[in-house]
């Protein structure tokens, strides 16, 4: 007997859902006795037991009877492949009809092997049900129910590979008999990919993977499946490849592409097990590249087949092995896994799956079954195992490696191990570190910087930020996030699984393990503080964070500072400073200190080199007096300043494009200089609430091709006579100005119907001396499209606009207007440029 292979304690080709099988039969012989017993029947069944195979063959001790025996389907559920031998008389047995069905359906539920051998009948009789086999098919006929069952069974048939004997072989029985012996054999001895001992959460994955196979057409498709290292896109493609292998005229798993291809004449290599695993043949060898890809395309272009490319990371290694789907068969699959998704695009592959995270549930079972063998935890450890499930975030790798660390160890190592999850298990950190050390230079230094700094940030204020510093920061981003290092949210936020982050972590702590100083990137606010206040900070470093919402920090020193020329990034939340401010580097690009403690910037505080400057909940009360040159600022943010009363010159600011004021409660006035800043596009004034007036040179200095400005929920006195006064009335001095869009939300109909009136009857009078018309028309417009349109769901509570909201009340507001003159002149705003001002709007402002 042919033993059958088992996959980690699940039976081989059964379903993922853990059901288990016992093979008691590898071959089912399935036949219409009168026709092919003696003469083909039985030398067919003496070869198979000669070659050790277990064969089941209906005799006469289960008997015929009108209803097909339970026992023989029973047979058939435990038999590994089922033979079904078609010849003329086989359709009128109502039995070996029932036999078919029974065949099919174990194939579709339990995978089992088939393989249709067609006796003195050519297989289109069968595929179409004519001639002697037809008609025996239409005696055999007892219902409509019956006959729609055998047909659709029939028609299943089809799809598998075909043996015939009057057209192979030249009618040579014996030698026809041996080749189907050798496919049995074949069949039997296709290995089982060993899966996992334990397939927690597998079920449900290897479905949705297999339902974007699309199993019954016929095209060519191929589908990658990506996701970061240790999430399991390996273990998925293995399951799915048991599962459905036996559908296809061939199949080969290649497994460690990007391993094997690494070595001398690797994707040759890779080629050669390709050709072999497919046509069954030892002795295959390759010379080049280009023959391969010949050789590939001539053999495998007819053939159904099913191929896994295992951990696939350059495109020439697709190149080499599966560049087009014309190479293969019609129905062939081929799956790609990958951690780089932006490879699958490159590629063009039809269908994309991204691996998802195991979800608490799952992740405790996964931990359980490795570290006390069993789906759940002793009750004593409860409490320590959700530290460690909450560490792993989902990853399987991980996981599995805490789990066997943790088998049969005491409460008291759980503990210890746990204090030491900050530092990655070597075992893990080496599966990750793939990634990271597949990446060019630049991209690793904005992979440390974004795992250090901005993990959890808006997507456009890193980049600001990051620009600044030289980086081509948005490609860079979009490559790390291909290569599933770095993930954007639907809020646009930066993400990253914490054990890649804990990984880009460890890289910068192993710059020098014992001395932080000499590192390049501190976040630990630990060893910042012992570095600051032992004033041993050396110019490696380029990045420093220290938090101290909690106050635990006193005061320090500001000539810490002095040896870091090279500091680029500097947070510094809550912390009182003291000293001379002239130690700070002047390279800085990103300074954000939330809570500055000082009423101003100090004079000799050097900032002629940032860009982006962050002031949150400071003590200031004036930025600065007179005027300040910092060229380089692009985003100044001094929301809930509380005792800030005026704003200062921003002459020197040339370069400004966001000012966020929010929350500033005792501002009095904003200087009229903001009205020239050409590049402000962003102008965040809510809850201002003692903000007298806005002067007109600031409505008449504004610029840009674009401006948002954002107000508070509730309309105070002033803006009523803005708008119904010096705005409504301006003449913009630039036309340049596309859209001015003013977020307010009115407090009662009355409000809104007063504001509503006065800009509809200044509609008239607003117009440049040349009597073309401006693009004021546009803001007022937008006034009255957005009381129009404030009942909406999306609008029935404030809510600053999402991108697609905006652009949806965009088109729908160029629809509204009242010719197609005026609709043509406002559709040209840039739909990306309008849903760049609603991000940029929404991001700083959060």
């Amino acid at each position: 007997m042919v033993s059958s292979h088992r996959i980690g304690g699940v039976s081989p080709l059964s379903s993922t859902t853990g059901t288990t099988l016992r093979w008691n039969y590898d071959v089912f012989l399935s036949f219409r006795g009168e026709d092919t017993r003696k003469i083909f029947v039985e030398p067919l069944y003496k070869a198979l037991v000669h070659r050790g195979i277990n064969t089941f063959k209906d005799d006469e001790e289960l008997g015929r009877g009108k209803e097909i025996a339970p026992e023989l389907l029973k047979a058939i559920e435990e038999s590994r492949i089922s033979v079904i031998i078609f010849s003329n008389n086989y359709t009128s047995s109502s039995w070996c009809l029932e036999e078919l069905v029974k065949v099919i359906e174990c194939w579709k539920r339990i995978g089992q092997l088939i393989l249709p051998v067609f006796y003195e009948i050519d297989a289109s009789e069968v595929q179409k049900r004519i001639g002697n086999f037809g008609e025996a098919f239409v005696k055999a006929g007892v219902n409509i129910q019956k006959v729609q069952m055998w047909t659709e069974a029939l028609t299943e048939i089809a799809k598998f590979s075909r043996w015939n004997p009057h057209n192979f072989l030249n009618g040579n029985q014996s030698i026809y008999i041996q080749r189907i012996v050798k496919e049995v054999l074949v069949r039997l001895n296709k290995t089982l990919l060993d899966v996992t001992i334990y397939p927690v959460g597998l079920d449900s994955r290897v479905n949705e993977m297999n339902s974007l196979l699309d199993s019954q057409s016929d095209d060519v498709y191929i589908i990658g499946v990506c996701g970061i290292g240790g999430i399991g896109k390996t273990t998925i493609a293995m399951a799915l490849y048991n599962q459905i292998f036996h559908r296809f005229e061939g199949c080969s798993f290649l497994a460690n592409v990007r391993e094997v291809s690494e070595q001398p004449n690797g994707l040759v290599h890779l080629q050669e097990t390709l050709l072999s695993d497919i046509l069954m043949e030892t002795d295959l060898k390759i010379n080049n590249l280009t023959t391969g890809i010949e050789m590939i395309k001539e053999r495998l272009q007819h053939k159904r087949i099913l191929l896994v490319l295992d951990d696939v990371d350059q495109l020439e290694q697709l190149e080499a092995l599966a560049y087009k789907c014309n190479w293969f068969g019609l129905g062939s699959r081929i799956i790609i896994t990958t951690r780089y998704e932006d490879l699958l695009h490159d590629f063009k592959v039809d269908k994309t799956y991204k691996v998802k995270e195991l979800n608490w549930i799952e992740s405790i079972q996964l931990f359980s079954w490795h570290a006390f063998k069993r789906g759940y935890p002793e009750g004593d450890y409860l409490e320590l195992l959700s530290s460690i499930v909450d560490y792993a975030k989902g990853l399987p790798l991980a996981l599995e490696v805490l789990g066997a660390l943790l088998f049969r160890k005491s409460i008291f190592e759980w503990e210890g191990a746990i204090k030491k999850l900050k530092i990655p298990h070597s075992q893990i950190q080496k599966k990750l570190k793939v990634s990271f050390d597949a990446l060019v230079n630049e991209e690793k230094a904005l992979f440390l910087d974004i795992a250090c700094f901005f993990v959890g940030t808006k997507k456009d204020y890193a980049i600001k930020i990051l620009d600044s510093c030289g980086f081509s920061s948005e490609i860079g981003i979009r490559s790390l996030t291909g290569k599933s290092l770095v993930t954007i949210n639907e809020k646009n936020e930066i993400g990253m699984h914490n054990l890649i982050q804990e990984m880009g972590k460890e890289i910068v702590r192993e710059e020098s393990p014992r001395n932080p100083g000499k590192r390049r990137r501190l976040g630990n606010s630990q060893d910042v503080h012992g570095i600051l206040t032992k004033n041993m900070g050396t110019g490696a470093i380029e990045g420093l964070v220290i938090e101290n919402s909690d106050g635990l920090i006193n005061e320090l020193n500001a000539e810490a500072f002095a040896a870091m020329q090279k500091l680029r990034f500097l947070k510094l939340n809550h912390v009182h400073l003291m000293g001379s401010y002239e130690h700070l580097p002047r390279s800085l690009r990103w300074l954000c200190w939330h809570g500055f403690p000082l009423e101003n910037l100090p004079t000799k505080f050097h900032l002629e080199n940032l860009s982006i400057l962050d002031m949150q909940y400071s003590r200031i009360k004036q930025l600065w007096n007179g005027n300040k040159s910092l060229k380089e600022l692009k985003i100044l943010n001094l929301s809930h300043s509380v005792h800030m009363t005026k704003t200062p010159n921003f002459l020197g600011l040339p370069n400004l494009e966001r000012l966020i004021l929010e929350g500033c409660i005792s501002l009095v006035d904003v200087h009229h200089s903001v009205g020239h800043l050409e590049k402000l596009i962003y102008l965040n004034l809510k809850n201002c609430i003692k903000l007298k007036d806005l002067l007109r040179s600031v409505w008449e200095g504004l610029h840009g091709s674009s401006f948002v400005l954002l107000l508070k929920s509730v309309v105070p006195d002033w803006i009523n006579h803005q708008i119904m006064g010096s705005v409504i009335s301006v003449r913009f001095k630039d036309c340049r100005i596309k859209a001015l869009i003013i977020w307010v939300v009115y407090t009662s109909d009355e409000e809104t119907n007063l504001i509503s009136k006065a800009v509809l009857e200044e509609i008239e009078l607003i117009g440049n001396p040349t009597g073309e018309e401006t693009n004021l028309i546009g803001f007022t417009a937008y006034i009255k499209f957005y009381n129009k349109m404030k009942d909406h769901y999306w609008w029935s509570e404030f809510h600053e606009p999402s991108v697609s909201n905006l652009c949806q009340m965009h088109h729908s507001f160029v629809n509204y207007l009242p010719n197609n003159e005026m609709a043509n002149q406002f559709d040209s705003v840039d739909e990306m440029e309008f849903s760049v001002i609603c991000r940029s709007g929404s991001d700083i402002a959060s």
